[in-house]
């Protein structure tokens, strides 16, 4: 005869019920009607700010003459420099800067996607990083 219980996969404390939380520690109880609750596993929880990580680099290779993915970071001088640099050596000078300006771009994106999420937030989230 099964018991209404799930136990924390933290810290192991029986909880009452189907409550969606441990009582004890606060970590997120999952269950299953096809696995006993002691089975349950851990959440991998997101790092705040990695979200950012893809967007901006899959941008970066895209869009990267234009900025997109520095304002998608929150760095709005630095894209509105790549913005102004891509338009003004696109008009006046030939295409070359901004041709440059788009290689940089597409670095950024590739180098923004091999991090791992940790390393991306505390460089470019946390301590605000704005170029390379």
């Amino acid at each position: 005869m099964a018991t209404n219980t799930t136990i924390c996969p933290n810290c192991s404390t029986q909880n009452p019920g189907f409550a969606p939380t441990c009582q004890r520690c606060g970590a997120t109880l999952f269950h299953s009607p096809m696995q006993p609750a002691y089975q349950n596993q851990p959440v991998q929880q997101q790092i705040p700010g990695a979200d950012k990580k893809i967007v901006a680099g899959i941008c970066g290779i895209l869009l990267g003459g234009f900025g997109v993915h520095k304002f998608i970071l929150g760095y709005t001088n630095e894209g509105i420099i790549m913005l102004v640099t891509w338009l003004v050596g696109f008009v006046l000078l030939c295409g070359i800067p901004s041709m440059i300006i788009s290689v940089i771009g597409i670095i950024e994106g590739i180098m923004y996607l091999t991090k791992s999420d940790e390393e991306f937030v505390m460089t470019y989230v946390r301590n605000k990083k704005p170029w390379f």
